[in-house]
């Protein structure tokens, strides 16, 4: 989440503000606490930068240290033989509950000064990469290994940060130009790479002053000025002072913290939030609920990544803060009541571009509804939940508007580029988990009860109600669906993707995808599976193992043993490092069938490279390998997964069976973000992969137009796309997603939208088609994988009017009177 991205230590103790540090108490295998280094960067004066030197900052949680002949030492990440540690002397004292300052060499680059230092080296330390000593001499040390360095009794500390040879058990991550890597908390668990986060410099002298700090007169202001009425503040960059509101909500842990303050008389403007949020870094601040404070700080527009190219919309916070306290207790201010009918239907101004500088509409668009009220507290009651619980990151989504398309079992149903959920809304909790676990809900719950905090914009999900106090889920029971068995005339073919599904994984998994197969789609005669991963999964990256036997073996085995068929499976093994998905994993798409019900045809010399081909036999299209890769060569595949066909048999009729897994939709722009409207890049190369796959199944159709053919997989797109457009173009496939109602077209869940990236399509050949989406994952707290299967059920042609005809008759008996015995 945006909070891994936001680690930036600032000062504990301010010059004249009534702050105090709030120390986490250290875990058992921590160090005694005592002087620390607590940041380093090395980017100072480089491209991009805005610091114009690099520092190292000190700290300690206990009494006063006097650094006397002590020294902050360097060597840089890959030191060869005559390299030597660099050396800064220290003078003075390092204070309890405060920062001193070591301002290292000075770029060419930059525009903002450090405060002044407590010492000053000439050290050019890397951006990238080194390792920083705290030292109890003056003496350049000697040791150039950790093992070494360990056995120096002189080492006070030691942070090894990026491709540094020289850490604590491992190095913090690497930093840049414009990040450093600072300290979580005062304390030593003797790993860097736990120790230490990366985030934007935040250096703090003895004095607590940071860039741009009490020195500077800075500018009057009040909340609603500072939010002004546009996205950005109209004193971005600037200090300001005399800022007053009431606290309304802490974040006291993680390593974004802060608190938020509103204005409880504001300027009457609508379009103006008067909500703020005071960004303190690691450090908890020292103020509650109802405190009313006047603070002073420098104004930000935070962006989780680089804000010239981000694709996401800013925070405007307060950072280097100070603050005084005048009262506490005092009444919070109302909170924002959002129902069913406050926010507007359209989302945002489609300017084909940025609408940053657009002068707010509250009254008009959602996306400006928010933004009008960010940081301040919003309340909800009784919403349904249209977006499972996440365990992983205590979050879940509701919706504002239950009559906005909801789905058949509570969901919301995300139907086309033009017909957005503006209900749709983020919860997660402010709320320690000590005090109340993150409740465990399912789409169509309802949290019932009020829901309030301050809201704002998260990159993961859009705007998110940070909740103080949080509702209770009421189960309305959404179950796990069942679909029926195949008739004994009917040949059933099923898509499912298994989420990365290998050997290595818990037996757990493997149970719950086997009891999804035997139990809730009743045991398909064919399955397309995607996201099987090789033996040893995403273990290691380039390791040449790609083979996905064990995989598919421990897959099937647990299939039988839960009472389904002993299948078989067909795949082709990819080049190592080529599909793309998880590193290492090396994915790719393949077939579970069932021979006691269906055969393969098999015909050999199909490979990674080989490109299928139509041929015809006996006046039938036949493949010329199967299974066989379609096209792999063609750049439309570039790091992802090739489509396989296959050829299978029921009853004597060929079937052509395509198995998919189109390029993801990574890189997109969020329909939340500040381009609307959004575009969608990914978009190019799954058109290209639906023209490459239309081209193969036009040969098949040429060679035969009665021919059944099966499109299924995870085309990574929307039933109203351009990909499934030209998939279905001229009627020769029918996507049967479009079969369904409205309401239930979906198979993935995703920032509380129900949407189809899942697809089944057929040539026009099959007779009595049945199709059904299976829910069991998707929506549901626990799941095996975060896609639906789905299944259709159908008669193979016989490519024989008269025997067709026959068929029907023994169908219509079979359902009348059940299969013959």
């Amino acid at each position: 989440m945006t909070t891994t991205l936001r680690a930036r230590l600032l000062p504990a103790t301010l010059a004249g503000a009534a702050v105090a540090l709030t120390l986490t108490a250290p875990p058992a295998s921590a160090q005694a606490t005592g002087a620390l280094i607590a940041e380093v960067y090395g980017g100072g004066g480089n491209s991009g930068a805005a610091l114009t030197s690099d520092f190292v900052e000190l700290a300690t949680a206990g009494p006063d240290v006097d650094l006397s002949g002590w020294s902050v030492q360097y060597l840089p990440a890959s030191p060869g033989a005559a390299t030597r540690w660099q050396v800064t002397p220290l003078t003075g004292t390092l204070r309890q509950n405060s920062r001193y300052l070591v301002a290292q060499a000075k770029g060419n680059g930059g525009t903002v000064a450090l405060p002044a230092a407590d010492a000053t080296g000439t050290i050019a330390m890397a951006a990238g990469g080194g390792t920083v000593a705290l030292v109890r001499t003056t003496e350049a040390l000697t040791c150039k290994t950790t093992s070494e360095c360990d056995a120096d009794g002189r080492i006070t500390d030691l942070v090894g940060y990026g491709p540094a040879v020289v850490s604590e058990t491992s190095p913090a991550a690497a930093t840049g130009n414009t990040t450093s890597a600072a300290r979580a908390t005062l304390t030593d668990t003797g790993d860097n790479s736990a120790d230490f986060t990366v985030g934007e410099p935040s250096p703090v002298n003895s004095k607590g002053e940071t860039p741009g700090g009490p020195g500077e007169p800075g500018v009057p202001a009040t909340i609603a000025r500072i939010q002004g009425t546009t996205r950005l503040s109209p004193l971005d960059g600037q200090r300001v002072t005399g800022v007053t509101g009431v606290v309304t909500a802490i974040r006291g842990f993680g390593g974004a913290r802060g608190f938020w303050l509103t204005d409880p008389v504001g300027d009457g403007d609508p379009r103006t939030s008067e909500g703020l949020f005071v960004f303190t870094g690691s450090t908890t601040p020292a103020v509650r609920t109802g405190d009313a404070v006047t603070v002073a700080g420098t104004v930000k527009e935070y962006y989780p990544d680089n804000p010239a190219t981000s694709n996401f919309q800013s925070l405007t916070e307060l950072t280097g803060a100070q603050w005084t306290v005048a009262s506490s207790g005092n009444p919070l201010p109302a909170p924002v009541v959002v129902g069913p009918d406050t926010l507007p239907a359209r989302l945002a101004p489609q300017v084909g571009g940025s609408i940053e500088k657009l002068p707010l509409e509250p009254a008009v668009y959602s996306l400006d509804f928010w933004e009008a009220h960010e940081s301040q507290v919003v309340q909800v009651a009784d919403v349904r939940v249209v977006g499972r619980s996440s365990d992983q990151y205590k979050e879940l989504y509701v919706t504002t508007k239950p009559e906005q398309n909801p789905t058949a079992r509570g969901g919301t149903a995300y139907l086309g580029y033009d017909r957005p959920n503006t209900g749709v809304l983020k919860v997660e909790s402010l709320i320690p988990f000590g005090e109340r676990p993150f409740p465990v809900a399912d789409t169509g719950d309802m949290l019932a009860g009020v829901t309030a905090g301050p809201v704002e914009y998260d990159s993961f999900g859009g705007y998110t109600l940070f909740a103080t106090t949080l509702g209770n889920v009421v189960d309305n029971g959404p179950h796990k669906e069942t679909t029926r068995a195949q008739r004994g005339g009917e040949l059933a073919v099923a898509t499912y993707n298994v989420e990365n599904l290998a050997a290595t994984d818990e037996q757990a998994k493997f149970e719950a995808l086997a009891t999804g197969i035997v139990d809730h789609l009743a045991s398909p005669d064919i399955v397309t599976l995607e996201e099987i991963q090789d033996n040893n999964g995403a273990a290691a990256e380039g390791d040449g193992i790609v083979a996905a036997d064990a995989t598919l073996r421990r897959f099937t085995d647990v299939i039988a043993a839960k009472g389904g068929p002993r299948y078989e499976w067909r795949q082709i093994d990819p080049q190592d490092m080529t599909d793309g998905g998880e590193p290492g994993g090396n994915i790719r798409v393949g077939f579970l069938f069932n021979p006691a019900r269906v055969s393969f045809v098999d015909r050999p010399g199909g490979t990674a490279t080989t490109p299928v081909q139509v041929r015809s036999e006996r006046g039938r299209p036949a493949l010329s390998v199967s299974p066989g890769r379609v096209d792999p060569a063609n750049a439309a595949w570039r790091n992802s997964r090739k489509p396989l066909a296959g050829e299978f048999r029921f009853r004597g009729r060929p079937v052509f069976v395509v198995a998919n897994h189109f390029a993801s939709k990574g890189g997109d722009q969020p329909t939340h973000g500040r381009y609307q409207p959004p575009t969608r890049g990914s978009e190019v190369q799954r058109l290209e992969q639906a023209r490459v796959l239309r081209t193969f199944v036009d040969q098949l159709l040429a060679a035969d137009r009665g021919a059944n053919v099966v499109v299924a997989g995870d085309l990574n797109d929307f039933p109203f796309s351009p990909t499934l457009g030209t998939l279905t173009e001229g009627g020769a496939l029918r996507s049967l997603i479009d079969t369904l109602p409205e309401r239930e077209r979906y198979t993935y869940v995703f920032e509380g939208n129900s949407q189809v990236l899942d697809h089944t399509l057929v040539s026009h050949a099959p007779r009595g088609v049945d199709y059904d989406v299976v829910h069991i994952n998707a929506e549901f707290a626990v799941q095996a994988s975060d896609h639906d299967p789905q299944v259709v059920r159908f008669r193979p042609s016989a490519g024989n009017a008269v025997a067709d005809a026959v068929n029907d008759v023994l169908d219509w008996l079979e359902r009348l009177f059940g299969a013959p015995a």
